[in-house]
């Protein structure tokens, strides 16, 4: 069975898209650096991030002091500790929670 089935049995197609989303797991991290100080600081550190990790979104914010990474991929907090700090910035600990996908009409 494949997620694209077309199958007139519906519960066929259920079980094919519970399936679909056991494969697609997805993780939130959350990593707080000190140190940036400007939009330019947040495209570093996103670049850094891009290529060391296959991600599915990075954003940086000076602001609010982090870095979102968005992956399927475990990651190492030492790992993302040593590559925060090889970019000259602070790592003050990461978070790591599951990820699900938003729909385009999903808001709650």
């Amino acid at each position: 069975m494949t997620p694209l089935s077309f199958s007139t049995d519906n519960s066929k197609i259920i079980l094919d898209k519970s399936n679909k989303e056991r494969r697609d797991i997805m993780y939130k991290y959350t990593v707080k650096v000190e140190g940036m100080a400007c939009s330019m600081c947040e495209a570093h550190m996103n670049e850094a991030v891009r290529k060391v990790y296959k991600v599915k979104k990075v954003s940086s914010s000076h602001s609010k002091g982090e870095t979102e990474i968005i992956t399927d991929a475990e990651l190492s907090e030492s790992a993302v500790k040593a590559l925060v700090e090889e970019q000259g910035y602070t790592y003050h600990g990461m978070e790591k929670e599951p990820y699900k996908k938003k729909g385009l009409f999903s808001w709650k």
